[in-house]
């Protein structure tokens, strides 16, 4: 039997494409409740194992719906949200549906990059001053911003910025200035990715 492996959900056009997807599958398509689209796979398991591979393939198909027509706005759920079957999977579209609006419209033509920092093994950094100077120059770019974990006791600054797309442009700009006046620093500057960091929706169950 197939189930539905979810990927993220819009309120925008169905799609259906031809891709790798997660667990083999080879074509995403839109399972429909009212506006909202859920992005999908079929896949023959409720409980899909992470591997590289497929977490890869995840993002992947994330990517390519958001560099669709111009960009497109897709919520993301973390991997292995998978449902027994459409009406499963539309039952809680319509539980969710007024955090998915929100959502959506937190996140509308926005996309995430991320911003590490780290330092050589034996210099010292004046943490406070770097985050300051870091802040003047892209907070009032980005939209919305969000620290992440120091997971090794080099890296300086971790943050996730949720950047309208207008204004990539003006915010790569503003990276690649801080990045000439740290040149002491190791800057290491992602993205774009789905806005995994901006967006909290919990979806049920998955019976």
């Amino acid at each position: 039997m197939t189930h539905r492996y979810v990927y993220g959900v819009m309120n925008d056009d169905p799609v259906e494409f031809e891709t790798d997807a997660v667990g083999g599958a080879d074509r995403v398509y839109t399972v429909s409740h009212r506006r909202l689209n859920a992005v999908v796979s079929d896949i023959d398991t409720t409980d899909p194992e992470e591997t590289d591979e497929d977490a890869q393939r995840h993002d992947d198909v994330l990517r390519e719906i958001m560099e669709r027509d111009g960009g497109r706005t897709i919520v993301p759920m973390q991997f292995g949200m998978a449902f027994e079957n459409d009406r499963a999977l539309k039952n809680v579209l319509r539980g969710a549906r007024p955090a998915f609006r929100r959502a959506i419209n937190d996140i509308e033509g926005r996309e995430e990059l991320g911003l590490k920092i780290v330092r050589e093994e034996d210099t010292d950094v004046d943490t406070d001053a770097l985050e300051a100077a870091v802040a003047d120059e892209l907070e009032s770019i980005a939209a919305q911003s969000v620290p992440n974990d120091l997971f090794s006791d080099r890296l300086v600054l971790n943050r996730s910025y949720l950047v309208d797309r207008d204004e990539r442009e003006r915010f790569d700009e503003a990276v690649a200035d801080l990045e000439d006046e740290y040149d002491d620093l190791m800057f290491r500057y992602t993205g774009p990715f789905a806005p995994y960091s901006f967006v909290d929706v919990k979806i049920g169950a998955q019976q």
